[in-house]
């Protein structure tokens, strides 16, 4: 599929979701959504709690369909995309995933080449390549051989980067990926992904919750507040003291660190 380089990676155009539930009333989680990534953007989706950004992933991904509205993927709406072909393009990378115990992590990483399977048994060269080249780049060449039970934290999640490298996707979805990582492994993480989509060229769009990480990390930010785009551009831009105390309901004040850079500190 020839892709012109004006289409966007992935946009959302007016797009409503709620949750159906039982015999209740639906639950709306986002409404009127409109937004477009660039191919090459790296993008921090941020909010409250229960502000609908998973849900903006699952959107994106083909795992939820709108309500109303568009989700489209390279220019083509995701309910078109046939199953296998859209996981070719779009990786995600949930909250939480546990991986399967009795596996060594080089053939964790090569089941991220099922959406590009061609035969039922066996890897292809292409396939080893793509393992050889996604352990490289999430840093991963020295776990593996090993197995799930001998990873700490932030092997895991170079681990599971690896294993949405070896898709070799165009779109990747990051849901929290910095989640029960320490500060250390957190920045560890980012410097890593802002790597990879300056090598790869992958569209990034990351859901976090640190606003000073989130400036540090991306170029562009976009504050989602009860299911609406509160705000979308450069992080000083956006990330003013009245928003954030009016989203994330606390009061931050910017303070300029020795390097000039602008960050935000919680006033006690």
């Amino acid at each position: 599929m020839t892709v012109a380089l004006t289409t966007p990676a992935a946009e959302l155009r007016g797009v409503h979701f709620a949750y159906q539930r039982a015999h209740r009333e639906p639950l709306p989680v986002l409404r009127s959504v409109d937004l477009q990534l660039r191919p090459g953007e790296l993008v921090a989706l941020l909010g409250a709690n229960g502000s609908g950004k998973t849900t903006l992933l699952r959107l994106l991904s083909g795992a939820l369909r709108p309500g109303s509205g568009v989700a489209a993927v390279l220019g083509r709406t995701v309910r078109d995309w046939p199953r296998m072909a859209l996981a070719r393009r779009v990786a995600v990378l949930p909250q939480h995933m546990e991986l399967p115990e009795g596996f060594r992590v080089a053939e964790l990483v090569e089941m991220g080449r099922a959406p590009h399977a061609r035969r039922w048994f066996g890897s292809t060269a292409e396939d080893e390549q793509a393992v050889a080249r996604a352990l490289r780049d999430a840093d991963a060449e020295s776990l593996a051989d090993r197995y799930p039970q001998e990873l700490s934290g932030g092997e895991r999640q170079r681990v599971l980067v690896a294993m949405a490298l070896a898709q070799e996707p165009s779109l990747l979805l990051l849901d929290e990926p910095t989640l029960h990582l320490d500060l250390a492994h957190q920045v560890s993480l980012l410097h890593r992904l802002r790597r990879l989509n300056l090598q790869r060229g992958i569209t990034v769009l990351a859901v976090l919750h640190d606003l000073n990480l989130a400036a540090a990390f991306a170029p562009r930010v976009i504050v989602l507040d009860a299911g609406r785009v509160a705000a979308d551009g450069a992080p000083d831009e956006v990330l003013t003291t009245d928003l954030v105390s009016r989203v994330f309901g606390v009061r931050m004040e910017p303070v300029i660190s020795s390097s000039g850079r602008r960050n935000l500190a919680l006033e006690v």
